[in-house]
C-alpha cells in the first residue's frame, strides 16, 4: 500500500528523511550528519540516541534527537529494528522516502548520473522499497597513510562489493525490515543502477579499533550469551579477531580492473526470492574475493 492508498496526499509530503540509531560512534555519526545533512537538511535527520549520550546530543544538534534508555543487551538487535521499523512507518506519513540504516552506512549516488542524492530522490516515485548495492570501503594502512578527518573517499580508494551490505534501505511503502537491515518484506527488488550503500566499518584502522573497544565494553558488561543478544560476535571481546590481521587481509584481495557493477546487480535480480517462510525476501549472498579502485569521480562524496 502506497501513500495514495493510505489516504495520504503525496504532494504534501517532504521528499526524504534519514534515520539511524547510535550509541557513541561519534566518528561515524559526524560522517552521517555531514553527508545526509548536506543532502536533506539537518531538520530532516532523525538520530535515536541509545543511552541518551550527551556527546551524541551535542554532535547532533540541529537534527531531531530522540533519547531512549540504554536497556538490556538481550535481544538487542531485534528490539532495535522493531523500533526503527515503527519509526520509519510513522515518518512515511510525512516523507515520500525514508533512508534507514546503521550509522556506518551511507547511501550515495554515482556522480556519473549527473545528480545529487537529494535531488534524485525528489524525482523518484513512492510505493516501493529501494535496495542499494553495497560497497565496503577498505583501508590499506601501509599504503593509505592519510587521515579521513576531512573526507573518506579519496584518502580511501579501495572497495569490495558486499551482498551482505546490499540492503533495502530506502522505504516509501509499508514494509518490515529484518534485524540488521538485511532483508525486507517488500516482494519486489527495486535496484537502481546508480545507487550504492557504503559500509564504512573498515574505512579507517584507528576508528575501527576505537569502535570495537567501545562495543566490547558495552557488551562485556552482560552475562547474557551473545546468541541471545542478536548482535554480531565481534561486539564481545572474547570473539574479537586480531585487528591488524583483519586489515592485512584486504591487501591480499585480488584487484579487479575497471568498475563494472552490472554483473553483481544481474545476479541479485536473478536470485531474488522468498527467504523461506520468514515473510522476507533475499538474493544470494556471497563474500566477494575481489576489490576495486573507486573511480576519481567518487572522491569527496563522503
Amino acid at each position: 500500500m502506497d501513500a495514495t492508498e493510505a489516504g495520504i496526499d503525496e504532494t504534501a509530503l517532504q521528499s526524504a528523511a534519514a534515520v539511524t540509531m547510535v550509541k557513541g560512534d561519534l566518528f561515524f555519526l559526524k560522517l552521517w550528519i555531514d553527508h545526509y545533512g548536506a543532502q536533506f537538511g539537518k531538520e530532516n535527520l532523525y538520530v535515536v540516541n541509545h543511552g541518551r549520550g550527551a556527546d551524541v546530543a551535542e554532535l547532533a544538534a540541529g537534527c531531531n534527537v530522540i533519547g531512549i534508555p540504554e536497556g538490556s543487551v538481550e535481544d538487542f538487535d531485534r528490539v532495535r529494528w522493531r523500533f526503527l521499523n515503527n519509526m520509519v512507518a510513522g515518518l512515511n506519513a510525512y516523507y515520500r522516502h525514508v533512508v534507514v540504516g546503521d550509522v556506518d552506512e551511507l547511501l550515495i549516488l554515482d556522480p556519473a548520473s549527473g545528480k545529487q542524492l537529494g535531488d534524485w530522490l525528489r524525482t523518484q516515485p513512492g510505493g516501493r522499497v529501494m535496495t542499494a548495492l553495497g560497497l565496503e570501503v577498505l583501508h590499506h594502512p601501509d599504503e593509505e597513510t592519510g587521515d579521513v578527518a576531512s573526507g573518506v573517499l579519496g584518502p580511501r580508494r579501495y572497495v569490495r562489493t558486499s551482498m551482505f551490505y546490499s540492503k533495502p534501505c530506502v522505504v516509501s511503502t509499508p514494509t518490515r525490515i529484518a534485524r540488521g537491515g538485511h532483508f525486507s518484506s517488500y516482494p519486489k527488488l527495486a535496484l537502481p543502477e546508480d545507487l550504492y550503500l557504503l559500509h564504512l566499518k573498515y574505512c579507517d584502522f584507528d576508528a575501527y579499533v576505537d569502535t570495537l573497544e567501545a562495543r566490547n565494553k558495552f557488551a562485556d558488561r552482560s552475562s547474557i550469551s551473545f546468541r541471545k543478544t542478536m548482535i554480531g560476535r565481534h561486539w564481545f571481546s572474547k570473539f574479537r579477531e586480531d585487528d591488524a590481521a583483519v586489515f592485512r587481509a584486504f591487501g591480499a584481495l585480488q584487484l579487479e580492473a575497471g568498475f563494472d557493477m552490472a554483473g553483481y546487480r544481474k545476479r541479485m535480480a536473478e536470485t531474488f526470492k522468498p527467504r523461506g517462510d520468514s515473510g522476507y525476501f533475499q538474493f544470494d549472498r556471497t563474500e566477494d574475493t575481489k576489490k576495486y579502485l573507486l573511480p576519481d569521480r567518487f572522491f569527496g562524496l563522503v
